[in-house]
């Protein structure tokens, strides 16, 4: 009898793990064919724009010539940001777990988190009426003093409508995702570690720089990547922002700013027909794809950083 009741029950432990195992393969399958569905149906709205004639493309001198600049606005700012919310989230997140008081950590971790449920539109509002003048004074220093750098050769513009202010705003909305997700990476870090750099004679620096930093590493990895995601598809904040032009410049302090994709989307599609629809799907594609890459680097960098560090 007892062997009888043993064998009913690996049957139905086998048939549970079965059911799950198809019930997460099942879910695994149905996402490749979501991302291989909307990566057919952009190809398949674009494909106008892709055989069409230069001429006939928004811009008149061919698909390269119009979402180049607008891929190259969308990475530099991105990127912008990503140099800005980095060591922010990194620095948050370690007073939050290894130098504020309880009381004070749970409300600063609170307070960045409520940073995520503010819109975008706000944060755009914002950028253009109090960050652009504030930072006019700052553009023209920069200028002034860093003009030999490409990245400020100026002139600096007098409204402060740049991509210097674009990052600065896009870190801003980067950086609750970011922190969150760091702030879990170290809390990971296992304590016996902490406390053993402690005994040893480590100051508290000591011991986060050896104890805790190197085990987060592909969790910060992971944080950085998922900010950057959210910084590649903001729209609005930057529409409002921005006062693009179909060129490549690494100027940050200057009125003449590349685009970005998703912000040319936002405002082009309502008045657009025909091919000019086909070639806005066409720059989603690009977005698409550049995104996709994004997250399949991220992936591969994590990975590495975890064998490096077992």
């Amino acid at each position: 009898m007892t062997q009888l009741t043993e064998r009913l029950h690996a049957r139905r432990r086998n048939g549970g793990d079965r059911a799950f195992h198809a019930a997460a393969t099942g879910a695994g399958l149905l996402i490749l064919v979501v991302l291989a569905g909307v990566a057919g149906f952009l190809l398949w709205r674009a494909w106008p724009a892709l055989t069409a004639a230069p001429q006939d493309v928004r811009g008149g001198h061919g698909l390269l010539h119009y979402i180049g600049p607008l891929a190259f606005g969308t990475g530099l700012s991105a990127v912008v940001a990503l140099l800005i919310a980095t060591p922010l989230s990194v620095g948050i997140a370690l007073f939050i777990t290894h130098y504020a008081p309880r009381r004070l950590a749970q409300g600063l971790g609170f307070l960045i988190d409520l940073l995520a449920a503010i819109p975008s539109i706000i944060y755009g509002l914002w950028g253009i009426e109090v960050v652009a003048p504030h930072s006019v004074g700052i553009a023209q220093w920069l200028a002034e003093h860093a003009g030999f750098l490409p990245f400020f050769a100026g002139p600096a513009s007098g409204t402060g409508r740049t991509m210097l202010v674009v990052g600065v705003v896009l870190a801003v909305m980067i950086l609750p995702i970011m922190t969150a997700v760091n702030r879990e990476v170290f809390l990971k870090t296992p304590r016996l570690q902490e406390e053993a750099a402690l005994a040893l004679g480590a100051t508290r620096w000591e011991m986060i720089r050896q104890a805790v930093l190197p085990p987060a590493r592909s969790g910060l990895v992971s944080g950085a990547m998922l900010g950057l995601g959210r910084a590649l598809g903001e729209t609005m904040a930057v529409a409002i922002i921005l006062s693009p032009s179909a060129r490549y410049s690494w100027d940050l302090v200057s009125s003449a700013n590349s685009g970005t994709i998703a912000a040319d989307i936002a405002l082009q599609f309502p008045n657009s027909s025909g091919i000019n629809v086909a070639t806005l799907v066409a720059s989603g594609l690009v977005l698409f794809l550049l995104t996709l890459g994004v997250n399949v680097a991220a992936r591969a960098i994590a990975a590495r950083a975890n064998r490096e560090a077992s």
